[in-house]
């Protein structure tokens, strides 16, 4: 009787408990609205950061492998004298000129390549008809190496290359002298011109200094105007000379203050033999020098030298070899980049 008492009583004791469980009240769950949710905008949304995407902005395109850079322009003066007791003529005078270079550097391997160009012309109503128009400027020098880097790529301050260098020069139109009023031929394209090429060693440090070394060096002289050969050191039966020996070249390009430019190339040639009588030691000289300023965005000032000896080249008149010079200062508009 007990036990039967006692299994009621923990029924009922469960039952209870149940209850009590169950009847109690649920808390209840407010509906939320589309309008209440947050709206995604530039100011919610953080933009990758260049770590999240490295991957992408360390894969380099072509073009971060060049370089292109250089001063393209054009001088015009002009003058005019009335009753000028001093003498003179009156004269017009225009000149375009560009110094254009194109860099390529991709781990060892470097390749540079200049243009040196200009072209003018000069006009004077004082001048003996008909040729008031004449040549004022006129220069072509081409720069081409080729190198592998072979200094520690730690180093990049100072690089050493092993290189090959080609150079080539010559003029576009034909040039003149006009002694006694008659006109006489003394240049045309490709007389002269002179082509080098050359195997040595260029250091460079950052982009400021160029130096180039070649001990084996081979020089083309070209003449294609018969008449023209023997003042170009060119045997009158054959267009071209060639002759082996030593090459240096040095460049430096200064950018460091804005909008001033200082470009300068000198390039030293001397032959190991020579059947022509230019002895060894005696150096073909080319020493080119461009300072620009620009100002007011497209105004430009500019100085440009080139000084020049080539034991070859001969005068009518004594002395028979001279170092050339020639200066050109004037105002005008450019493009620098």
């Amino acid at each position: 009787m007990k036990k039967i008492i006692i299994v009621l009583c923990i029924l009922s004791i469960t039952s209870f408990c149940f209850a009590q469980k169950k009847g109690k009240k649920t808390k209840e769950v407010t509906p939320i609205n589309q309008s209440d949710l947050p709206v995604a905008s530039s100011e919610t949304i953080e933009p990758l950061s260049a770590a999240d995407n490295s991957d992408e902005l360390q894969t380099p395109k072509w073009k971060d492998f060049w370089k292109f850079s250089g001063i393209v322009g054009l001088k015009i003066s002009q003058t005019q004298l009335v009753y000028w007791a001093a003498g003179g003529n009156s004269n017009f005078t225009g000149i375009s000129y560009a110094n254009l270079r194109l860099n390529y550097k991709k781990n060892k391997i470097a390749w540079d390549t200049n243009l040196d160009t200009d072209f003018g012309l000069i006009y004077s109503s004082d001048f003996i008809k008909p040729h008031q128009w004449r040549k004022a400027n006129d220069k072509i020098n081409f720069t081409t190496t080729f190198g592998y880097e072979i200094s520690p790529s730690t180093n990049t301050s100072s690089m050493w290359f092993v290189a090959a260098n080609g150079t080539f020069k010559s003029q576009y139109a034909p040039g003149y002298n006009y002694p006694d009023g008659t006109r006489v031929n003394v240049s045309n394209w490709l007389s002269p011109s002179y082509t080098e090429l050359s195997v040595g060693v260029n250091w460079k440090w950052k982009e400021l200094v160029s130096l180039y070394y070649s001990p084996v060096a081979g020089l083309i002289t070209s003449c294609t105007e018969p008449i023209l050969r023997p003042a170009f050191g060119v045997d009158s039966n054959k267009t071209n000379s060639a002759s082996l020996g030593m090459t240096f070249r040095a460049g430096i390009k200064y950018d460091g203050v804005k909008n001033l430019k200082i470009i300068t190339n000198l390039q030293l040639y001397t032959p190991y033999t020579d059947k022509e009588g230019q002895p060894f030691g005696n150096f073909n000289v080319d020493w080119d020098v461009i300072i620009t300023y620009q100002f007011l965005k497209v105004l430009n000032v500019s100085l440009t030298t080139n000084l020049k000896y080539y034991h070859k080249v001969l005068f009518e008149e004594r002395p028979y070899r001279r170092v050339q010079f020639q200066e050109i200062f004037g105002l005008g508009i450019a493009y620098s980049f």
